[in-house]
């Protein structure tokens, strides 16, 4: 049976005192609030019930019901993923990336941030060994040889507990990793988040390189060549959590909103590297400094490499991100160098601390 739920995202977001609206056209307010929360499913919800929310909402039924599991942002506090390409609580994301860019620093990261944020770290160790894995075996919380010691590590946790599992994508085309999701119900954790690298670095020559994924993060070399890290494709890189409402209304606007402004940008660079940025006309220039504002911005110390670099990693709040995503696409920015928003936190206050040096 499909999976029902409420967009309680665009119903809050267009209908901002919902409790004193619904009351006001005889919808009792905790019901409203029960169904908003999934504690009443939707599917216990009166016909009449739904068509008074969406009437106050402004939309269509089918915009008000979302059809298929529910899902969720997982924040990691790294600037251009929950922006561009946010990952999937409970889902499955995808790092494409030639060797030696960056991929498993990333890895390394992300579970050094989730593990932050409460989640219990496993690591999927591959046969082979490649560089940056002892980064990972080490921001791990555990590392396991086998889908069986994966197994034996999940069932030792306490229950409904979020885990972030790193694994190479040999995992996913040999079958393995399929495999261990089922055996993963068994387990009571409460999701298990899969961030799957490429060990071999083959994938980025493939047109499906993991098969089927809910975040997909694309390494661009031309971003390393010129020390813009993390290294991601701002344009490539992307997340179902953009598909079917399932996040904030203002954070799609965003999202698109840069997307477009990064790929005119990208257009325009090779232009302005062959002819100077001051011959381009002059509505295009200033889309072209406003992308160079916002690259600088997306770039972001890790704490992984804070040895190497010298620079403490730095963790952006979705609520500081936008905001300033916001600030820059409006022209509030245009009269700062790009140079100062390298490698900052939020723009408020840190744009004069900003850290130095190459590299991630």
């Amino acid at each position: 049976m499909e999976e029902l739920h409420l967009n309680a995202k665009l119903l809050r977001s267009r209908v901002p005192n919902l409790t004193a609206a619904a009351k006001a056209v005889g919808l009792r307010p905790a019901t409203v609030s029960n169904l908003c929360t999934g504690k009443i499913p939707l599917g216990r919800a009166e016909v009449r019930t739904l068509a008074a929310l969406a009437m106050l909402a402004g939309c269509t039924m089918d915009e008000l019901v979302i059809r298929g599991p529910r899902l969720e942002l997982l924040e990691t506090g790294i600037k251009v993923l929950d922006l561009l390409a946010p990952i999937v609580r409970g889902g499955i994301a995808g790092v494409v990336a030639r060797p030696m860019t960056g991929q498993m620093v990333m890895l390394a990261e992300l579970m050094i941030r989730l593990r932050r944020n409460g989640a219990h770290t496993v690591f999927w160790k591959p046969a082979m060994d490649v560089p940056g894995i002892t980064d990972v075996e080490q921001a791990a919380m555990d590392v396991c040889g086998s889908s069986d010691d994966v197994i034996r590590c999940l069932e030792r946790l306490a229950p409904k507990q979020d885990v972030v599992l790193g694994a190479d994508r040999e995992t996913s085309i040999s079958g393995e990793l399929f495999e261990l999701q089922e055996r993963v119900k068994s387990t009571g954790a409460k999701s298990v988040t899969i961030l799957l690298v490429d060990a071999r670095g083959n994938a980025a020559d493939e047109d499906i390189p993991y098969g089927p994924l809910d975040t997909y993060l694309k390494f661009d070399t031309e971003l390393s060549s010129r020390d813009m890290y993390p290294a991601i494709d701002p344009v490539s890189s992307t997340s179902v959590l953009l598909e079917g409402a399932q996040l904030e209304p203002l954070h799609i606007q965003l999202q698109q909103a840069a997307k477009r402004l990064l790929r005119r940008y990208r257009e325009l660079r090779p232009i302005a590297a062959a002819q100077g940025a001051e011959r381009l006309p002059e509505s295009e220039l200033l889309l072209y400094r406003r992308g160079e504002r916002l690259e600088a911005y997306l770039t972001q110390p890790f704490f992984v490499a804070a040895s190497y670099t010298g620079r403490p990693g730095l963790i952006v709040p979705l609520e500081s991100l936008l905001a300033d995503v916001r600030s820059i696409l409006a022209g509030d920015l245009d009269h700062t160098e790009p140079g100062k928003l390298l490698y900052t936190g939020t723009i408020s206050g840190t744009v004069s601390n900003r850290g130095q040096g190459d590299g991630l």
